[in-house]
């Protein structure tokens, strides 16, 4: 029997510092452990969807500000023009804002040490898994879903350490971990090759996965949901269209109404559209100590109330009050004024609030059919299919209250059909981790010209709303700029001397 691999990033002690503390073992599953059964490998699988959403052990404490979905989401989005921030703070969500990112900073090493904790397991189990001689269905699911899961984090690693693959395929990635023997000491392989074992990873799990377990857990439609955004990602159009297609008319999932959109993040689990989400319970609900919605929403005291909806995507929703994604940006008003923290108007997110009626509590969405339309629409446009690319937006805004403002193959006067799409884009999958990548792989520049706490130095006697601010840094990100990456932690940096950092 194999003895069981730790990745040496997870190992830490950190023998070259005396400033950070000893981060435990990777896990404690085992080859051992899981002996080779179906009930050994879903215990050990589910302990790896579990880490997506518990709070464990890091540098010597359990944090509650410490969790995969939390940071996932505030690295991702903080960073984007959709979001914010009402004040300077100094949690590490800020670096985000600022984009003065380092290699200490508490949420990227959790993230990052996260990220391959799944990935060892889901590895741990695929070694158990290949002592099975002629498994069955159900166990050719259970594998499938494990290279599943190791493309999905293969995939959010290289998005957020690595550059886009539009600017560089060639570029530094992100560290491979494809086996248990993997050796402690690897450096990064390119952008190119991390996407190749992405793809791989997501059609090999597509190919063995038959028996659904329900929208918590992966499925070949989550696999080819993954193949189509990546795709979409590195600009192959036609597999992007291929895929997202291959969901579509797969039968299992259909478009949200009007009437049960503002309702579908709430009741993710049985959400039409929901293709693949992870699943709190009411035990899972961490209140506003450490979930996801009390960063972005506050009933009072449920929530910490210093991050809204952007004025800039406020300005982009506004020619139609009427559609019914406005429902997750609540206004905080006191009679029919809206209220204000630091100078900044409050607009509250919901769309990680209200499941089982709770302000804290969801089970947010990683994958859903909307934006399968909209990866097609994505593409199309590069292709120059017109008509096609618009058919697939004006799908989802016939099901968002704007049936009588669909595009009907014409495009908006003064704008492409690109534009067009990537507006669309913005405005559906608002505050669920898209915006930034969106913004970037299509080396577009990021324009937060708006008042916030993003702009070094502001002070509340600054703000004017009634005119853009103007001469703070901050308020363009260049495409091409290193700050659209983080650097690589430094737990890794220290023991694997193989690992290079982003400049």
């Amino acid at each position: 029997m194999k003895t069981k691999f730790i990745l040496q990033l997870l190992i830490i002690p950190l023998l070259m510092t005396g400033c950070l503390k000893d981060v435990d073992p990777s896990d404690s599953i085992t080859t051992g452990t899981l002996t080779g059964t179906k009930e050994g490998l879903q215990q050990g699988l589910n302990g790896a969807y579990a880490l997506f959403k518990d709070h464990v052990s890091f540098n010597g404490t359990v944090d509650g500000n410490n969790m995969y979905l939390r940071q996932y989401f505030q690295m991702s989005d903080f960073a984007g023009d959709d979001i914010v921030c009402g004040q300077t703070t100094t949690d590490p969500l800020f670096y985000s804002f600022s984009g003065d990112h380092t290699a200490t900073q508490t949420n990227s090493r959790y993230f990052w040490y996260i990220s391959y904790k799944i990935i060892n397991d889901v590895n741990t189990v695929l070694e158990s898994a290949e002592k099975i001689a002629n498994p069955d269905e159900s166990i050719k699911q259970l594998i499938g879903e494990c290279y599943f899961l190791r493309a999905f984090c293969h995939f959010n690693l290289v998005r957020l350490y690595a550059k886009p693959y539009t600017h560089d395929p060639a570029a530094a990635g992100i560290i491979l971990r494809t086996s248990v023997s993997d050796p402690g000491q690897k450096g990064r392989a390119t952008v190119a090759e991390v996407y190749n074992a992405v793809v791989a990873d997501a059609e090999k799990g597509a190919s063995l996965m038959a028996q659904p377990r329900g929208v918590q857990f992966a499925s070949k439609e989550a696999a080819w949901a993954l193949l189509s955004r990546a795709y979409l990602y590195k600009d192959v159009n036609d597999s992007t269209i291929y895929y997202a297609d291959k969901v579509i008319s797969s039968g299992r999932f259909t478009l949200e109404t009007a009437a049960s959109f503002p309702t579908l993040f709430a009741n993710a689990l049985t959400g039409k559209e929901t293709i693949f989400c992870v699943a709190f319970t009411a035990a899972d609900d961490y209140g506003k100590a450490g979930s996801i919605a009390s960063m972005l929403y506050s009933d009072g005291n449920s929530g910490w109330g210093e991050e809204y909806a952007s004025q800039s995507l406020r300005d982009t929703m506004s020619a139609h009050m009427e559609d019914v994604r406005w429902s997750y940006i609540k206004p905080l008003k006191v009679g029919n004024v809206i209220q204000k923290k630091n100078g900044i108007d409050i607009y509250y997110i919901s769309k990680f609030s209200f499941q089982g009626g709770s302000p804290t509590l969801s089970s947010p969405i990683m994958f859903r059919l909307a934006e399968m339309y909209l990866n097609k629409a994505e593409a199309m446009a590069k292709s120059n299919n017109t008509a096609g690319a618009l058919a697939a937006v004006d799908m989802v805004r016939q099901n968002r209250g704007l049936e009588n403002s669909l595009y009907n193959g014409v495009v908006p006067a003064g704008k492409t059909v690109l534009q067009t799409v990537l507006k669309e884009r913005r405005i559906e999958l608002a505050f669920e981790g898209h915006r930034n990548y969106d913004v970037y792989r299509n080396k577009q520049d990021l324009n937060r010209t708006y008042w916030g706490y993003h702009l070094p130095g502001l002070k509340e006697s600054d703000i004017n709303l009634s005119v853009n601010p103007a001469n703070y840094a901050n308020m363009i990100t260049k495409w091409d700029n290193n700050r659209i990456i983080y650097y690589i932690p430094i737990d890794e940096i220290q023991t694997n001397k193989l690992c290079g950092q982003n400049p």
